[in-house]
């Protein structure tokens, strides 16, 4: 126990002075909701989306990092929320069947917004972004979109003085009573996709803050860093019923190395789904996931550490639950958004 909570306390304060790890959350999950990376998704399909998620990384890690989030997109304008703006039928259609493919036209010009919520906790250390997001969706032939969208908001980052314990009880970056720090935040992206594939790239935390807990303006060695990302997928019909899924996402954060995500997806019609991912000296991942209905469907993810973390940890979970309100042509999966 004594040394899960060495590791734990070693991974944290690396991240935090150095910023040689990835700040922000990470999800299993991001290929199901590219919108957490990539604020040009927003508005991207016909009905308003709602994504709510939990993830435990590291079980068993005391301080291991804990992420709750919640997620909302939608189109604007009547055409879109109520009228026939999209290439979905009004029965709604099997987006792996191949008359879909063959059928689909993309979307009229539009405008999107969204809300995000995320809370993210990792050993003394504690985050709570809230940002808005906007995007323009807009067709390059008949068959493929390009959107371009922004994110704007603030995050709170708060310390919990009575997990740490430092040496000779001094450290430059931290002051007593001086325990969170309001910083402003902006994010950009862009979205090409079509019928068989999607293709973006986006930044986030562009305004790089410097990030402390003291009110010593000479102290800049802690930082809120640029993330960016850039991910690609592609649709393989099997039969009428059933499609694989490919994707990769390259992430980089200065000076860290380039690293990336390599996703493969199964999916049954518009209903059930099951798939794997690896993360480049992290994990490899089983993921399964049910669209109940309509309205409502369910992910669940699990990560089997393979770097040195995993002789002290229990592997990953994450859960995601997904609602599609005002789902007038009654789609049950995302039709531009796989």
């Amino acid at each position: 126990m004594v040394a899960k909570k060495l590791i734990g306390i070693v991974v944290i304060f690396t991240f935090f002075h150095t910023g040689f790890a990835q700040q922000r959350p990470q999800y299993t999950q991001y290929v199901f909701n590219n919108f957490l990376l990539n604020p040009a998704i927003s508005g991207i399909e016909n009905y308003i989306d709602i994504k709510a998620g939990y993830r435990t990384q590291w079980r068993g890690l005391d301080g291991a990092p804990i992420t709750s989030y919640i997620s909302l997109n939608a189109p604007l304008g009547k055409n879109f929320l109520y009228g026939d703006a999209t290439s979905a039928s009004g029965q709604g259609e099997n987006p792996m069947g191949r008359s879909y493919l063959q059928n689909y036209m993309a979307a009229a010009p539009h405008h999107g917004v969204g809300f995000q919520a995320v809370i993210d906790k990792a050993g003394p250390i504690s985050r709570t972004d809230l940002n808005a997001t906007y995007a323009y969706h807009l067709g390059l032939s008949e068959s493929v979109n390009i959107s371009v969208g922004v994110v704007a908001g603030f995050s709170r980052v708060s310390l919990d003085y009575s997990k740490i314990i430092l040496e000779n009880n001094i450290d430059p970056a931290i002051v007593e009573n001086q325990n969170q720090r309001l910083k402003s935040d902006l994010s950009a992206g862009i979205w090409i996709y079509g019928p068989r594939f999607f293709v973006g790239v986006s930044g986030q935390t562009l305004l790089g803050r410097t990030l402390s807990f003291t009110d010593d303006e000479t102290y800049t060695q802690g930082k809120s860093l640029p993330h960016y990302f850039a991910t690609a997928g592609y649709k393989v019909l099997l039969g009428d019923d059933l499609a694989a899924i490919s994707s990769i996402m390259f992430k980089y954060v200065d000076p860290a190395p380039v690293s990336f995500d390599l996703n493969l997806k199964l999916a049954f019609r518009d209903r059930l789904w099951m798939g794997g991912s690896y993360r480049k000296g992290d994990s490899f991942s089983a993921i399964a996931g049910f669209n109940v209905s309509s309205l409502f469907g369910l992910g669940y993810s699990y990560d089997f550490t393979t770097s040195q973390l995993g002789s002290v940890s229990n592997g990953s979970h994450e859960i995601v639950l997904s609602l599609l309100l005002n789902n007038r042509y009654k789609v049950t999966c995302p039709q531009r958004n796989w």
